[in-house]
């Protein structure tokens, strides 16, 4: 079996804030990205009372070669889905949050309703927290992302997951030029909504295409960027190439900035919500 480099070590779940956490979410019957992917982050954003809810259910449309989110035909909506990641993030005290989805290429609008209606309930209760959406492609509808943007979140997300050379083999119910173009559209209907897009690497791109991939995101205006390792979720999932070293992963972001990213976090266990309320300070 592959073994890690020593600087993929991560802290293991426990403590009084996990405990809470997991047991509030389960309470709740609601989802987070935090565990469906199984995120290397996850005793640390637990233990700090931080979470990535995931709405529309735990089962994804699409299947991605990357991800350990279950995918197949996915259970009715939960009506009372927004009003209950509202309660729990009141019930947390949590002053930032981020929402997030399965893909439901079933649904009309990609679930682009129960998005707006969370995050108004969200800001409704908790009337000082603010919310970061990480949202699908939606299939390039335009009136889905529009329902979005009309909830005021403070910050919407996309990632663009991995080189454009990769999507065949990796994504392929994707297309990068699908996702660069939603950035793009957010941008193009309200130009004061910050945005943030994120990939991961280790999947066997080279450097241009990693170069490549962040020029294409400042040419659509992505003010923030996540870059972090792959990691095989298990033996089933696409298998890592290549491990990068922290040294590399701040090469990146170094030139990041200087191409015009407005905040980079960049390293091994980044994921596209790791130290996200940082970003707001900005």
């Amino acid at each position: 079996m592959r073994r890690h480099p020593d600087w993929l070590k991560v802290k293991l779940g426990g403590g009084k804030n996990f405990v809470k956490m997991k047991s509030l979410l389960r309470n709740a019957k609601l989802h987070t990205i935090c565990e469906e992917a199984k995120c290397p982050n996850i005793a640390e954003c637990f233990g700090s009372g931080t979470a990535v809810f995931l709405i529309l259910g735990d089962i994804c449309t699409r299947n991605c070669k990357y991800c350990n989110v279950k995918h197949g035909i996915p259970f009715s909506l939960n009506p009372n889905e927004p009003k209950d990641v509202a309660e729990s993030v009141k019930e947390l005290g949590l002053k930032y949050v981020v929402v997030t989805s399965v893909t439901r290429d079933d649904l009309d609008d990609g679930g682009a309703s129960i998005f707006f209606e969370t995050v108004n309930e969200v800001k409704k209760l908790n009337k000082n927290c603010k919310v970061e959406v990480l949202v699908p492609d939606f299939n390039g509808k335009i009136e889905s992302l529009k329902k979005v943007i009309n909830a005021n979140p403070d910050l919407i997300n996309h990632n663009i997951e991995v080189v454009q050379e990769l999507f065949p083999i990796i994504r392929p119910e994707g297309d990068y030029i699908t996702s660069l173009e939603l950035l793009r559209n957010i941008k193009s209907i309200n130009p004061a909504v910050k945005t943030k897009s994120g990939f991961m690497i280790g999947l066997g791109e080279n450097k241009e295409q990693i170069l490549k991939t962040m020029k294409d995101l400042r040419k659509v205006n992505v003010d923030f960027l996540t870059i972090g390792q792959y990691l095989q979720p298990t033996k089933k999932h696409a298998d890592i190439k290549k491990y990068y070293s922290p040294k590399e992963f701040e090469e990146l972001k170094n030139i990041g900035l200087e191409m015009g990213f407005k905040h980079i976090e960049s390293g091994p266990l980044v994921r596209s919500s790791y130290h996200a309320e940082k970003i707001m300070c900005l």
